[in-house]
């Protein structure tokens, strides 16, 4: 028995996939299926229920998945101690974030933190705030970002920073003279807004409510950039992070308003799995994050 054969198995209980655990170890779906034969013909027992369509552990595979976590935890740690005492800060780190953070948030903290830290790898992917939740509870990831953090039983959710968000029009609306405006002048614009299921949507949505509003979108997009591009192109108006239109605002192709009377904020945080070792390269990395970057 090796501790990838933990790993493995550990993986696809998580993941109830023989596909995904193979992506995960960057195997073939048939390993997997053979990496967990070995282990029951290794413990003399059925670990996986064949006799169910979905996937379902036995008793003694529950068991074994227990102490598979357990395994792989005293071995996490045992690195990051090593890596620790060695002053070691290197590795890879795997994050997954959703569009509007990775690609305006992100960028400062990546670049600072790479400089830090010259050893450190660092993957990002981009996805949708529902599937980053996914990949943290399946291990896919070392660390999540999103808007709006959900509890969640098995997540660790850490404050990163918050943003404000921002009326968006093309710079010859007649909205774009105003550097201010209430939620009920938005009466009878054409308003852009993001995909229902998407959190800043469910927030505007909740803004609306609160101001006693009504407001059916006449395009509905589930990223920033194809919103911005929509209201570039004057097709309507829309309500966005501040964060990520500081460059459009800055070459004049988008105006930004303020609403008067009251800043509507959007929280970010930063998602890794309860209970995580972290190695040292994932604790600098938190630590990093929670710095303001200096100003280009």
């Amino acid at each position: 028995m090796q501790i990838e054969n933990f790993k493995i198995f550990a993986d696809l209980v998580e993941t109830k996939s023989f596909s995904k655990a193979a992506k995960l170890n960057g195997i073939t779906q048939s390993a997997v299926s053979q990496q967990a034969r070995a282990m029951e013909r290794t413990f003399k027992t059925l670990m996986v229920d064949r006799s169910q369509k979905q996937f379902n552990l036995t008793r003694e595979g529950q068991r074994i998945y227990e102490a598979a976590k357990e395994i792989l935890h005293v071995y996490e740690k045992l690195e990051s101690e090593l890596q620790e005492m060695k002053k070691v800060i290197s590795g890879t780190i795997r994050i997954s974030t959703i569009y509007s953070i990775g690609l305006h948030e992100l960028p400062p903290y990546i670049k600072k933190f790479l400089h830090d830290y010259p050893s450190v790898n660092v993957r990002i992917e981009y996805r949708r705030s529902n599937l980053v939740y996914e990949d943290i509870l399946h291990n896919s990831v070392d660390f999540g970002l999103v808007a709006f953090p959900v509890k969640q039983r098995q997540i660790e959710v850490l404050t990163f920073r918050s943003d404000h968000l921002v009326l968006i029009s093309h710079p010859n609306h007649p909205l774009a003279r105003r550097t201010e405006i209430e939620v009920k002048e938005l009466a009878g614009q054409k308003f852009i807004g993001f995909d229902p299921d998407i959190p800043t949507r469910k927030a505007v949505d909740q803004i609306f409510r609160e101001n006693k509003f009504e407001c059916e979108p006449v395009m509905e997009f589930d990223n920033i950039e194809t919103v911005k591009r929509a209201v570039e192109i004057d097709h309507g108006v829309a309500i966005v992070p501040h964060a990520t239109v500081v460059q459009e605002v800055k070459q004049g192709t988008l105006t930004a308003i303020s609403f008067k009377g009251k800043e509507f904020t959007r929280p970010l945080a930063i998602l890794h799995r309860k209970g995580r070792v972290l190695t040292p390269a994932m604790k600098k990395f938190i630590e990093i994050l929670n710095v303001e970057p200096t100003a280009e």
